[in-house]
C-alpha cells in the first residue's frame, strides 16, 4: 500500500528535479534519507549480513564476467571526451583522488593518488605492465612518462578513449604505451604469463564473475608478479546495481550492470594469488573528488561550454534534464562517500586498495 504512493511521489519529485527546480540543499537531504534507508533496511544484523555475503559470492560465480556492458558503456561515453575535459582535472582521472593535505586542488589530488599507486604497486623501470580499464589514460600516461624503460599495455572498451590516449601519447613523444580496445568479457592478454604488474582502477566494479576474472589475471602474471586493484566498496555488504524500484535512479542512468563489492569480497575469489597487503582510503577523499567535479561542471555550464556539449549530445529539449542528471550523479556519489554511520564520515562506503602476489 505504501510503496505505490511512495513511487508516485518519487516520480513527481523527479520531474521537478529534471526541470532544475529543486535546490541543492533539498537534493542532498533527499540523498541522505535514501542512504539512511538503505543502511537501516538492507544492511541488517551481523548474521544476516554474513548470510547475504555468502549467497552473493555464490551468485557471482554463476554469472558472466560482466553484464550489460553495452548499456554501461553508452551511459558514460555517449557524452564526448570534451565533457570530461570540462569536469575532471588535468590528468583526466575519472576515479577517486587523494587529498593528503587541506586545501588541495583537484589537479594536485589526482597527482597525489597516481604517485600513491606507483609506491603501493612497486613500479620500477624495465617492467612489463598491464592496466585493465584505463579510462582516459590518467595512470597509463603517468606510468609511461615516469618509467620510460617500462612497457605499458592498457585496455579500454571505448574507441574514443583509445583515440584520445594515442593522440596524447604522440604529443608527449611516448613510445612505451600501447592501448587496446577490447571487451573484458572476452579479452585475453597478448603476453600471458609475462607481466610483472597488473593494475586496475575502478574497473572491477563493472564486473561480476570474479572467479573467472582472477583466474585470467593469475595466468597473465609471471611468478613473483604483483596485481594492484583500486575499487570502491561498502564496508561489509556487497550488492548489485539493479533497477528494482523507482528510486534506483543510479542503476538506471549511470551504473547499469554494476557491482558494489564489500571490503573483503575479493578474498573469496583470488585463488592462486596471495593478498600481500590491503589499504583503505576514507570515503571523504571521494567526496572531495566529486565536489570538485560538480564545481567544474557548474562553472563550465555557466560559461556555456558544458551547456553546448550537452545540447549537442542530448538535444536542446533534453539538455537541461541531462545537466541535472550529471549534477545529481556527482551529488549522489559525494553524499554516499561522505555518509556518517555514527563512526565518522566516510566509513560506510570508501576505497580499498589490494596488492596481490603470484607465488
Amino acid at each position: 500500500m505504501l510503496k505505490p504512493a511512495y513511487d508516485a511521489f518519487y516520480r513527481s519529485f523527479l520531474q521537478l528535479v529534471e526541470r532544475n527546480l529543486v535546490p541543492d540543499f533539498l537534493l542532498r537531504r533527499g540523498i541522505r534519507f535514501l542512504l539512511r534507508t538503505k543502511c537501516l533496511f538492507h544492511f541488517k544484523n551481523t548474521e544476516d549480513r554474513l548470510k547475504h555475503e555468502m549467497e552473493f559470492v555464490e551468485d557471482l560465480r554463476l554469472r558472466p564476467v560482466a553484464e550489460q556492458t553495452k548499456a554501461a558503456n553508452e551511459q558514460h561515453y555517449e557524452v564526448p571526451t570534451e565533457f570530461y575535459l570540462e569536469c575532471l582535472g588535468k590528468h583526466l582521472k575519472y576515479s577517486c583522488c587523494l587529498y593528503s593535505k587541506p586545501g588541495m586542488t583537484l589537479d594536485e589530488a589526482e597527482r597525489e593518488m597516481l604517485q600513491c599507486y606507483g609506491r603501493r604497486m612497486k613500479i620500477m623501470n624495465r617492467q612489463n605492465i598491464l592496466e585493465l580499464g584505463c579510462g582516459w589514460g590518467s595512470l597509463s600516461l603517468w606510468m609511461a612518462q615516469m618509467y620510460p624503460l617500462s612497457k605499458i599495455t592498457s585496455v579500454s572498451n571505448s574507441t574514443t578513449q583509445k583515440e584520445f590516449i594515442d593522440a596524447r601519447a604522440k604529443e608527449l613523444g611516448l613510445t612505451n604505451l600501447t592501448i587496446i580496445t577490447a571487451d573484458m568479457v572476452t579479452f585475453e592478454a597478448p603476453e600471458a604469463g609475462n607481466y610483472d604488474r597488473i593494475v586496475s582502477i575502478e574497473m572491477f566494479e563493472h564486473m561480476k564473475n570474479y572467479d573467472k576474472l582472477f583466474e585470467r589475471c593469475t595466468r597473465w602474471l609471471k611468478s613473483g608478479g604483483l596485481m594492484f586493484i583500486h575499487i570502491f566498496v561498502h564496508k561489509d555488504t556487497p550488492y548489485h546495481f539493479e533497477e528494482e524500484s523507482e528510486d534506483d535512479w543510479m542503476s538506471k542512468y549511470f551504473f547499469t550492470g554494476g557491482t558494489m563489492p564489500s571490503d573483503r569480497l575479493f578474498c573469496f575469489f583470488a585463488k592462486g594469488l596471495h593478498l600481500k597487503q590491503q589499504w583503505r582510503v576514507n570515503g571523504n577523499h571521494y567526496y572531495k573528488t566529486c565536489e570538485h567535479w560538480l564545481q567544474n561542471l557548474d562553472r563550465s555550464y555557466r560559461k556555456g561550454k558544458a551547456k553546448a556539449i550537452l545540447e549537442k549530445t542530448y538535444g536542446k529539449e533534453q539538455s537541461v534534464k541531462w545537466y541535472v542528471y550529471w549534477r545529481l550523479f556527482f551529488l549522489s556519489c559525494a553524499e554516499m562517500f561522505n555518509y556518517d554511520n555514527g563512526e565518522g564520515k566516510g566509513n560506510e562506503w570508501y576505497i580499498s586498495h589490494y596488492l596481490f602476489e603470484k607465488p
